[in-house]
């Protein structure tokens, strides 16, 4: 009788997860690697506790992948209260001042939320991962600390006017890597001059991933059998969540020079770039580098 491997199956590809509200995304990520008793995983583009939506989860190999998927747009629904300054920018903070917003109309606030549209420059949280001496951001903050961030080139692509009732201001953003959506809630309240904070988030769009995509983790759990035929059904081929990267078929040599960590020569130039490298049965090798002579640099193998 052969026995289950104690560390875990050798699965690779992605779970596109929705995540659910109160888990921190490495919680998110442990009861996944468990339920799919993966011997390696990993998460990309993480979500606060209070946020919920896609976290797409990397198992086995595919997590030398998450670094490039951490380059893609985002896409949010967004709940902010005006009126109200978070000391974290979103309700799992303390409420530190209030300030008047009844005046406001939804003209002036549609106006302000607005005017984030386009490239702009945003100051990053205390309240984040980002490090400073190697010291967490929300780690200083926590000890009363703050200090000085510079801002940020991000982009909003789309910013969305969904509604404006009873002081909470609904919106759909789609915007680069590196935004934060609190941050942009509280840069739309400091301009109607009242404050804000996040009181609802949720990731509905990751690069070309719709929300429709993902699945939770309770429907993951009634899918469970002891073939994991059900349960890896929903395990996304790692080449297929990078869209955005274009791809180069080799030649058995090739493939072979590739898999020994050798660069190797094409007939495709251009400027510096990623590409997915397929083998020539094309099967996906992983990430390289081509430069402007043709030359592929392997940096990321599946093999």
């Amino acid at each position: 009788m052969s026995r289950r491997n104690p560390k875990g199956r050798e699965i690779n590809g992605i779970v596109l997860l929705d995540k659910d509200i109160g888990l921190s995304s490495n919680a998110a990520l442990q009861k996944v690697k468990r339920l799919f008793f993966a011997k390696k995983a990993g998460h990309t583009g993480s979500l606060d506790p209070l946020a919920s939506g896609i976290l797409p989860i990397c198992l086995g190999q595919a997590t030398k992948v998450a670094q490039f998927l951490l380059d893609d747009d985002k896409r949010y629904f967004v709940r902010g209260k005006l009126g109200e300054i978070s000391d974290t920018g979103d309700c799992e903070g303390v409420i530190t001042r209030t300030q008047e917003y009844q005046h406001l109309d939804e003209a002036s606030i549609i106006a302000a939320a607005m005017s984030f549209k386009g490239d702009i420059l945003q100051i990053p949280p205390m309240y984040s991962a980002l490090k400073k001496d190697g010291q967490p951001l929300y780690k200083l903050a926590r000890q009363g600390i703050e200090i000085e961030r510079p801002a940020r080139p991000v982009s909003i692509h789309e910013l969305n006017f969904i509604g404006y009732e009873n002081g909470i201001l609904t919106l759909d953003v789609s915007c680069s890597k590196g935004t934060y959506i609190r941050s942009l809630i509280q840069d739309i309240g400091d301009k109607l001059g009242c404050g804000a904070h996040v009181v609802e988030l949720r990731r509905t769009g990751f690069a070309h991933i719709d929300i429709s995509e993902a699945i939770t983790f309770a429907e993951l759990e009634r899918l469970v059998t002891d073939d994991y035929q059900q349960l890896d059904a929903h395990i996304f081929p790692s080449e297929n969540m990078l869209p955005a990267i274009d791809s180069i078929s080799l030649t058995a040599e090739q493939a072979d020079n590739i898999k020994y960590g050798r660069a190797v020569k094409c007939n495709k130039q251009g400027l510096l770039h990623k590409v997915k490298l397929f083998d020539q049965d094309q099967l996906f090798l992983g990430i390289g580098e081509l430069s402007e002579d043709g030359t592929i640099q392997p940096k990321r193998l599946f093999v």
